[in-house]
């Protein structure tokens, strides 16, 4: 009954939601703070236009940020979270039997997309150090589409915008770079859309903006690559509900502000704390820390952690250590997370 590809596959594994009970959820980096009051006061106007379908092209929201990015409304293109984004993106560029190239270790919805198309996908192994090698911007036979989280999960490095562009100037395939945690860092790559039209921005409203319970992201790319990507999305891929409240919560950059600057500041204190624990972890630009052990397994460790009701993300990659990908929370969390790994590792 089924394409054999997607027999095959064993499909994405998001991380753990809890149905019930009480939990200190720091495994799927949500923001551990309500988002701006805006957002709730545009749902509740919207809610009286629900017997229409939603705007297509989620104009409103095209509008306002442009306005707060520098670029022009006919240079983005709005989906059902940034996930909706890339599987836009693979459905137009990339088709059976071709191939998309990603980084290894990173975020493995890539390699999901390459299967549903009935494509290959050809990883490129990150440096110890998650730096990238120039083998990354090498051509290959039918290479169609590459992706680069950017700030990476799970280690939260970042590859320069420099680098960037040199990579998509030698690659033969269009390049999107996916800033799904960008606002936590320092810098980004919109500036390369309008440098080279192979470059795409991909971004979501879910981690930055606490909106990772209503589903929205968008693209930012070249206007006619834009005008070709709008074929290929759902008729009405954001609903009316999705569309106010983005557009006020990218409004209120005050609020974004404020509440980068708390997660950063939590981000250090629990990178630090991790450490002075024994973990190893590498300075991040995103709202979680990468940590590893020298000594001990890190699996029993998540186990513990789970039986006292804290969530973090176990996760092992073929040749890397094993690793525990942790949200920063609020300090409380943080400082309950860390009260209680004194207990299990000292």
């Amino acid at each position: 009954m089924f394409r054999p590809e997607i027999l095959a596959m064993s499909g994405y594994t998001p991380g753990e939601q809890p149905l019930s009970g009480k939990f200190i959820k720091l495994n799927t980096n949500e923001n551990p703070y309500p988002p701006s009051p805006a957002v709730a006061a545009a749902i509740a106007e919207a809610a009286g236009r629900l017997v229409r379908y939603p705007d297509p092209l989620a104009t409103s929201f095209r509008l306002r940020a442009a306005e707060v990015l520098g670029v022009e409304p006919e240079e983005i293109l709005c989906g059902n979270g940034s996930d909706d984004i890339l599987t836009i993106v693979t459905r137009a560029f990339v088709g059976a039997g071709q191939r998309l190239q990603l980084p290894y270790p990173s975020y493995v919805l890539y390699k999901t997309l390459a299967q549903i198309q009935g494509a290959e996908s050809e990883e490129v192994h990150f440096r110890g150090d998650w730096s990238l090698g120039d083998e990354f911007a090498k051509s290959t036979a039918d290479l169609r589409l590459a992706f680069l989280p950017n700030p990476n999960s799970p280690s939260g490095t970042v590859v320069s915008p420099q680098q960037i562009l040199e990579i998509a100037q030698r690659l033969p395939c269009p390049l999107l770079v996916d800033e799904a945690y960008v606002d936590f860092a320092q810098t980004n790559c919109l500036d390369l859309v309008r440098q080279d039209e192979k470059i795409m921005v991909s971004r979501s409203l879910s981690k930055s903006y606490a909106l990772a319970g209503l589903r929205f992201g968008f693209l930012v790319a070249q206007p006619h690559v834009i005008a070709q990507l709008t074929k290929v999305k759902d008729s009405y891929n954001c609903d009316t509900l999705s569309i106010a409240a983005a557009t006020a919560a990218i409004d209120d950059q005050d609020w974004l502000r404020e509440n980068r600057a708390r997660v950063v500041a939590t981000r250090e204190r629990l990178a630090t704390g991790m450490r002075a624990l024994g973990f190893e972890n590498v300075p991040s630009q995103a709202n979680f820390i990468w940590n590893t052990h020298p000594s001990r397994p890190v699996q029993p460790i998540y186990e513990e952690l789970k039986r006292q009701r804290i969530l973090v993300r176990y996760m092992s990659y073929q040749g890397w250590p094993d690793g525990l990908r942790i949200s920063v929370g609020t300090d409380e969390q943080v400082e309950a997370l860390l009260a209680t790994l004194r207990g299990v590792v000292g």
